[in-house]
């Protein structure tokens, strides 16, 4: 097992086209704790048309999707300059391409890792041009079912691709019925690879209880503030949210590479001698007064009476001499 799980923190749209609040982004999340800050390289006339629908209509300012695209989108000189930053704050740069143009784009970039968004897993052009690259691929599985992700998988082998996949539901915000935690497992089982997961939650929780389930990659999109513009805000986490996430999901992690034997419990030894207790009387009693349960009681530390846990082996024996309240209660004081 790795030392920690790969967190990714996806920037997404967050920036709304603005250079400057992207850079803060890079800025802000190399201070939470991550390895890998995650982008979408978006060029409209690659990827896009007039005639793609919004997913929802969020945008004021854009008249279709593609307007949207086209105002999201840097040139390359700038995004040599983001990939610069990330390097420069230790940030592993990643990258969502949308086209093989933004593959060509990435690659004279020097991307570390490409990320395979739900809607393009089934994008075999895409996939065929990534795969050239022999660069490690981050799948994620939102909208697949597992007949369509056994054909991307199968394809991938055959290039001999370096590949991971994230459980994923693409719903914005996911709700806790929509998680699919079950399929962290099975994913493994059936495809013998990491195996992360894609939250979209905007709840520090989902990403705990992922590794805990046995992710090893955890994505989450993250924004100044869950109510500034965009349409993945409402499923982020706050950098705030991210530190603390950061410093969960490490120590869930750290746990479970220290399985207990339960079996062995010696390390207790001396706090068990503290916290047990002892066999005492709880009033005044007389030589020959047989034992009952109402004359009992259990007192700190063991070994100074007879265990606790013994009682019963006691009742109705006869006192062999006076005892005072509060006394421990030994062998020798029985008949």
């Amino acid at each position: 097992m790795k030392d920690k799980p790969y967190l990714i923190a996806e920037i997404a749209q967050a920036h709304d086209g603005s250079l400057g609040i992207l850079h803060s982004y890079i800025d802000a999340v190399a201070k939470t704790g991550v390895q890998a800050i995650k982008f979408q390289m978006h060029l409209a006339e690659a990827e896009s048309s007039i005639h793609e629908p919004f997913r929802i209509k969020f945008s004021y300012e854009d008249e279709t999707r593609y307007d949207y695209w086209k105002r999201m989108e840097f040139t390359l000189e700038q995004w040599h300059g983001i990939k610069k930053h990330c390097d420069a704050v230790g940030l592993d740069f990643i990258c969502s391409p949308f086209s093989n143009l933004a593959v060509d784009w990435l690659e004279e970039i020097g991307i570390s890792s490409y990320k395979i968004g739900s809607g393009e897993v089934n994008n075999i052009l895409l996939l065929e041009k990534i795969a050239k690259t022999g660069k490690p691929i981050i799948i994620s599985s939102g909208m697949s079912s597992f007949e369509e992700l056994d054909e991307t998988v199968a394809f991938l082998e055959s290039k001999n691709a370096n590949f991971s996949i994230l459980q994923c539901t693409t719903a914005y915000p996911t709700k806790p019925e929509q998680f699919g935690f079950n399929v962290i497992q099975k994913l493994k089982e059936r495809y013998n690879v990491s195996v992360g997961f894609s939250d979209h939650s905007a709840k520090i929780a989902t990403g705990i209880a992922a590794v805990a389930l046995g992710a090893e990659i955890l994505e989450f999109h993250v924004v100044f503030h869950r109510a500034i513009f965009g349409p993945d805000a409402i499923a982020s986490l706050t950098l705030e949210e991210t530190k603390q996430l950061v410093e969960s999901v490490n120590a869930i992690y750290e746990a479970k590479k220290y399985p207990i034997n339960k079996n062995n419990n010696g390390d207790f030894k001396e706090l068990k001698a503290i916290f047990e207790k002892s066999l005492a009387i709880n009033k005044n009693l007389p030589k020959g007064h047989k034992i009952t349960f109402d004359d009992l009681e259990s007192k700190k530390p063991k070994g100074f009476g007879i265990s606790a846990a013994k009682f019963s082996e006691i009742l109705g024996r006869e006192l062999s001499c006076d005892k005072n309240q509060w006394d421990f209660l030994n062998e020798d004081d029985l008949a």
